[in-house]
């Protein structure tokens, strides 16, 4: 009893138990972080992530429910993705990195002009779009590797500012034979990482020319005072359908992807009817005839007095001198939620969408401390709770104090080492920056500090 109780009061035990629950929390939150931090795929042509996610690919593992999330330090070749863990961005998704000339669904492609679309969920700001082939004769059964590609982009489009959550743009694909990868790189501006995606593809096929079959049996399965909901009867194609097609009043309101026989329509008005037809589209933009013509009308208004719940984990996605991004997790409501305010010290900052789970924060003043909370809101006018209030000091211009390996550092603690500002992203202790500044260390690279 003596001697449990002598190691009771000891410093040691009481250091092992506050490092525990340290390491308790941080995993707790690092669980919600790596959903409300994923980011986009490319979704035109198809990904390997993409179609994991819409289950063309099969046998993913986790991938399959993160598509948005294949996210590393950019400068690739230099930097990213070490070899024979380019197609998971990490090696976080290991089944991802399996390669061999059957493994994964191919795209037909042609070489020559092709658009590209990026499906983001948090548009950052951006700094540029790359594009890499593999070689003609690469090794289609070993692991992806530098070796595999040609390392001078095809495609190299500079970018300076924030994207629109569905982002298209053309490049010039070269000519090539058979199964080939194409790599995606979105290179973000305001962070140090960057999302990789692999795209497998096969050229040499004829040109399709054959539109799909009409969608059927359009109906209204629901209404609700700002919303219509819609179901049909699939299209055929001689390939595939790619996408579904959504119009009111002649005008197209929307889109999903082929695989999906259903639509919300939403932000409508109280008691207006409102007239709605479907058209398919395959991969080769052949278009199908409308489906049948349906009408849906509205509900009036019904009082609701219930709020949302409080918006989860802001945090910030990295902090610099004059800006940082905050992020956070979704809030739910009993009929939906209809906009993020997000707050500085106490006052209004800016009004975002419901949709909307990222805001990015510019002219801050440098070296200086900010209170963020957000606020949900619905269309009934309801607000929710406070988020968590996220307190952060953006850089300063003078560089912080030097590393050193016997302090104690906690989130938002910054350091220089070797002429590089660092900055903690949680709890640490004689972990040498720049050996733990990847992404998934607890050093965030901040750049050069002079």
């Amino acid at each position: 009893m003596v001697l449990f109780r002598s190691l009771y009061e000891s410093k040691m035990f009481k250091l092992v138990v506050a490092t525990s629950v340290l390491f308790v929390t941080f995993l707790s939150a690092g669980i919600f972080v790596e959903n409300a931090s994923a980011h986009g795929y490319v979704d035109i042509p198809k990904s390997r992530a993409y179609l994991c996610k819409i289950q063309v690919n099969t046998d993913c593992g986790e991938a399959q429910y993160n598509a948005h999330n294949f996210e590393a330090l950019k400068g690739w070749p230099a930097a990213g993705p070490i070899d024979g863990q380019i197609a998971s961005a990490s090696g976080r998704y290991p089944k991802l990195d399996e390669q061999s000339s059957t493994r994964w669904s191919k795209v037909e492609v042609t070489s020559g002009t092709t658009t590209f679309r990026w499906s983001l969920s948090a548009a950052h700001s951006t700094a540029s779009w790359k594009y890499y082939m593999t070689k003609q004769n690469w090794n289609q059964n070993a692991s992806l590797s530098r070796n595999s590609f040609d390392l001078v982009p095809f495609c190299d489009l500079p970018y300076s500012g924030q994207p629109p959550t569905t982002f298209s743009h053309t490049c010039n694909i070269p000519a090539r034979t058979g199964y080939q990868v194409i790599l995606a790189v979105w290179e973000v501006a305001d962070t140090a990482n960057a999302f990789y995606n692999v795209i497998d593809v096969n050229f040499g096929a004829p040109a399709d020319i054959e539109a799909p079959t009409n969608p059927s049996n359009l109906a209204v399965t629901n209404t609700t005072s700002s919303s219509v909901s819609l179901s049909w009867t699939a299209s055929q194609d001689n390939v595939a359908v790619d996408e579904y097609w959504i119009y009111r009043g002649g005008v197209k309101v929307g889109f999903v992807g082929g695989t999906t026989t259903t639509f919300k329509d939403i932000g409508l008005t109280p008691t207006t009817t409102y007239q709605y037809k479907v058209a398919a589209r395959d991969a080769a933009g052949n278009q199908s005839g409308d489906s049948n013509s349906i009408s849906g009308t509205t509900t009036i208004v019904v009082p609701d007095p219930i709020a949302p719940t409080a918006p989860l984990n802001l945090h910030d996605m990295g902090v610099s001198t004059n800006n940082l991004t905050l992020m956070w997790g979704a809030s739910t409501d009993n009929v939906g939620v209809h906009a993020y305010r997000v707050y500085k010290d106490g006052a209004l900052l800016t009004t975002v969408s419901g949709t909307t789970l990222s805001y990015n924060v510019t002219g801050l003043t440098p070296g200086t401390a900010y209170n963020f909370t957000v606020f949900a809101v619905d269309e009934a006018g309801n607000v929710s709770p406070s988020s968590n209030t996220h307190s952060v000091t953006t850089l300063s211009t003078v560089c912080p104090a030097p590393w050193s390996s016997t302090q104690t550092y906690l989130n938002g603690d910054q350091v220089t080492y070797n002429g590089i500002k660092y900055q903690a992203k949680w709890w640490t202790q004689n972990e040498r920056p720049d050996l733990k500044s990847g992404q998934w260390d607890v050093w965030l690279s901040l750049g050069s500090c002079t």
